[in-house]
């Protein structure tokens, strides 16, 4: 491989890990920023202008505080559960388009750490790895309440992981590949997807809420029942890696949910600022248009968080059995229906 191709993508991975980082961070004082707003509040506002150190003194309280271990057996895999669940938070990075390419020092450098035309398998197959983070964390505690949430996050995942997958299977039928990159090249200007397959989009949209844990489905630690569910015994930096890894994978999907759904970073006259301004300037304005897209689908999961109460367990299973999934497959045959229509009416010359 190219030196400068190794320079290039090594420059990508830590400026993608290092923005993860810090949208992961400060979406923790979004969070009470907009609860503030939702409840008539002010929120954080006594470090910093705005509060806006506050994710800092958060961070350092969780680095300086006091390491607690369970009477566990398990010693080790306590130490893993959180480094697995950081960890897949940050690897789905990998193969997303942060937007199309800048012209530098006489070449062209992909926004992208890695094209793999099998982009949306990785993401699943990393997704589910990241429930064994909850799932090890849970288990090795040696405490019934982080069993328990531990348990209800596993077939959660499980189950919402089928919905998501089936809702996601129409999408390829009608972009036909798996690489993100295409995706996104495909929804040049404002032909997004999101107005061929609004049913994909919705049931991909409610899974991803049930995958990240975010209420109405956070079964797996809601404070009411299970103290706090998963890492009840977590302290210190340990806990904080539970909890950066929740943030940074709300950040993810909604990247992901952006990508797939409202064309990534391409935005209406993306080809003429190419033309009239140079292929620089375009992809800086590509790269804050994908963030405005993904800001505001992390404000719906905080607003909708401090809106709509929790669901009951049951009612999270019926949901995702007995209406996404059934959904999701009526959605595919009729994806089919319609592209063979196509088909035939293309091969008919009418």
């Amino acid at each position: 491989m190219d030196s400068t191709l190794i320079i290039d993508k090594s420059v990508i991975i830590l400026v993608v890990f290092a923005v993860t980082m810090l949208m992961a961070m400060y979406s923790t004082w979004a969070e009470r920023k907009v609860a503030a707003w939702l409840q008539d509040r002010i929120g954080p506002n006594r470090a910093g202008p705005l509060g806006l150190f506050q994710p800092l003194a958060d961070g350092l309280k969780l680095f300086s505080k006091e390491e607690f271990e369970p009477n566990t057996p398990n010693r080790f895999l306590f130490f893993v559960g959180p480094a697995i669940a950081m960890s897949t938070a940050l690897m789905t990075s990998a193969v997303i388009p942060w937007g199309d390419k800048f012209h530098l020092f006489g070449r062209d450098i992909i926004l992208q750490a890695t094209d793999i035309n099998v982009a949306l398998l990785y993401i699943f197959a990393i997704l589910s790895v990241g429930v064994y983070g909850i799932m090890i964390g849970g288990w090795a505690s040696n405490n019934k309440f982080s069993l328990m949430g531990a348990v209800r996050a596993a077939s959660q995942m499980v189950s919402y992981e089928v919905a998501m997958g089936l809702s996601v299977i129409a999408l390829l039928m009608m972009t036909g590949t798996l690489s993100l990159r295409e995706i996104s090249l495909q929804q040049s200007g404002m032909n997004w997807n999101v107005f061929y397959q609004p049913l994909s989009f919705l049931i991909f949209l409610i899974c991803a809420f049930a995958e990240t844990n975010r209420t109405p489905f956070d079964l797996a630690e809601c404070e009411s029942e299970l103290i706090g569910g998963y890492h009840t015994e977590y302290s210190s930096m340990k806990m904080g890696f539970y909890l950066f890894a929740e943030y940074a994978n709300m950040f993810i999907s909604s990247t992901i949910l952006a990508v797939l759904f409202f064309g990534g970073y391409n935005y209406p006259g993306m080809a003429w600022a190419v033309e009239n301004w140079g292929v620089n300037l375009a992809n800086v304005i590509g790269i804050a248009v994908l963030f405005i897209k993904i800001c505001g689908f992390i404000f719906f999961y905080m607003w909708v968080r401090w809106t709509i109460p929790r669901f009951r367990y049951d009612q999270l299973m019926h949901l995702g059995w007995r209406i996404l999934i059934p959904l999701s497959i009526a959605n595919i045959i009729v994806t089919g229906i319609v592209i063979l229509r196509h088909d035939i009416a293309v091969y008919l010359g009418m």
